[in-house]
């Protein structure tokens, strides 16, 4: 027998409720719920089908024989006729099935309840990274911390406002993924070339059609339909839909690229629990593997988005199916991607902690270079020029930086330096009056507490819509 190479997203990253959506199963099951939703809606609407037909229809919908359907391709070569024949076998019941119907009917139209089903699980678990990234904004909304950047200490900031930050972000592209499902709309049965010749010439009428289509769309939870579209549905759709899950994926991206930086600096952990082994050959070491899975499962899905791109808009006249192989990778791999970066996520931070004397030492370390601006405009204000002031300030800032590192000081001696400066001395700029500025560390943090209060109440709306979602702490990951 020969042997199946694996997925590796699929075998070791995603969840239950995804993986049932795209097993062979999971997909023959959806298609049985388009041709039900389709016969449901053709006998309201004068088709002759026996309402115990479609009883039985029903009642063998998940009656999946998957080794039936493949020896029945074997013989007709056609995937979607071995289905057709197989539902018919199980269900016992008269040829009801696939009437007006082309292939595309129902594979684009089941691809897309795939994406719409998958859409509003991922989305979910994207509200409840968000509700606990607000929960960690809050936790450490007063742990003072230095910011960086270009990776270089800056200024003061809150360590819960990098929470915010980041929830910011994510929030703003959750509600255009949220509008985004909620206007995505189903092709619907349009035949082999959109028309819809073929149920038009069953129903009779262009007004039966049209209201077999708001049938089948409400059936299947649609709100939208598609009026004028082709063989398959625009590809479009599909960039569309993976570019909002790169979209999604930045703000945890980068978070865990925080995560893994700060961690270097022994500033905040993770979580390493029991058992978990760091490196096989160096003991001591916690490594950041999660974080560090959130980023390449990112990077995936922006690569996802970036292939998708090649197949929107490249099909010719009413459609083709050249699209077929890269989508039959793309849009899954990308869902998978998705879903394994928001349980990682949610693992992070559901097990991450702060080290607040390592962030305290830090801030005591730099301070005095966080605080330069200020001692810049304190230089100003004494009657300095501006350029002038600069200039000092670098100098011995910089003098100061690389004595500590040849050193391997924690004691940052700028202020001195600066009062014995000729010029500030001058202006009275003593060593007293920037130890003044320094001893009020919080004073440095400008509007970031009120930022962090802002972004909360921001957000709580989506929390209030989707409460159940909100409340999702994740499962247990490898």
């Amino acid at each position: 027998m020969q042997e199946i190479i694996p997925n590796v997203l699929a075998g070791r990253y995603i969840s239950d409720e995804i993986r049932n959506i795209f097993t062979e199963t999971g997909k023959t099951i959806a298609e049985r719920d388009l041709w039900i939703a389709v016969m449901k809606a053709q006998k309201e609407l004068g088709v002759n089908i026996p309402a115990e037909d479609i009883e039985q229809f029903e009642r063998a919908k998940e009656n999946v024989n998957l080794n039936l359907i493949k020896e029945i391709e074997k013989k007709t070569k056609h995937d979607v006729k071995a289905k057709i024949e197989a539902f018919v076998q199980a269900a016992g019941a008269g040829e009801h099935i696939h009437k007006g119907m082309t292939s595309r009917d129902l594979t684009d139209n089941v691809e897309q309840m795939q994406i719409k089903k998958a859409s509003e699980i991922i989305f979910g678990k994207y509200v409840a990274v968000l509700a606990r990234m607000i929960d960690k904004a809050m936790k450490y909304n007063t742990t003072l911390l230095t910011a960086r950047t270009h990776h270089q200490a800056a200024q003061p900031t809150l360590l819960g406002r990098r929470f915010s930050m980041w929830a910011e972000e994510l929030h703003y592209h959750l509600e255009n993924f949220e509008g985004f499902i909620q206007n995505y709309p189903l092709r619907g049965i349009k035949g082999p070339v959109g028309t819809q010749f073929d149920m038009l010439t069953l129903l009779g009428s262009m007004e039966k059609v049209n209201k077999l289509e708001e049938k089948v769309a409400n059936l299947l939870g649609f709100q939208n339909v598609l009026q004028s579209t082709g063989q398959v549905y625009p590809r479009s759709l599909d960039y569309a839909f993976v570019s909002n899950l790169a979209l999604l994926s930045a703000a945890p991206e980068n978070f865990a690229k925080t995560m893994r930086l700060m961690s270097g600096y022994e500033l905040v952990t993770e979580g390493f629990k029991g058992g978990q082994v760091g490196s096989s050959a160096m003991p001591h070491k916690m490594n950041t593997a999660h974080s560090e899975r959130i980023c390449g499962l990112s990077e995936m899905v922006k690569m996802y988005a970036d292939g998708v791109s090649r197949i929107s808009g490249d099909q010719w006249e009413e459609g083709d199916v050249s699209c077929s192989s890269p989508r039959r990778i793309v849009i899954p791999d990308s869902i998978f991607a998705s879903d394994g970066l928001c349980e990682t996520t949610l693992d992070v931070l559901r097990n991450m902690g702060a080290y607040p004397v390592m962030i305290s030492k830090e801030v005591d370390r730099y301070l005095p270079f966080l605080a330069t601006t200020e001692i810049l405009m304190t230089a100003v204000k004494a009657g300095i020029g501006r350029e002038t002031a600069h200039e000092i300030i670098k100098k011995y800032a910089i003098q100061e930086a690389l004595n500590m590192r040849r050193e391997g000081s924690d004691k940052n001696n700028l202020p001195e330096l600066l009062a014995k400066d000729e010029t500030f001395a001058k202006a009275g700029i003593t060593s007293e009056k920037i130890y003044s500025i320094l001893s009020d560390r919080e004073h440095f943090i400008g509007n970031a507490w009120q930022q962090i209060k802002g972004v909360r109440l921001k957000t709580k709306p989506i929390f209030e819509r989707y409460q159940k979602e909100s409340q999702y702490m994740g499962k247990e990951i490898l």
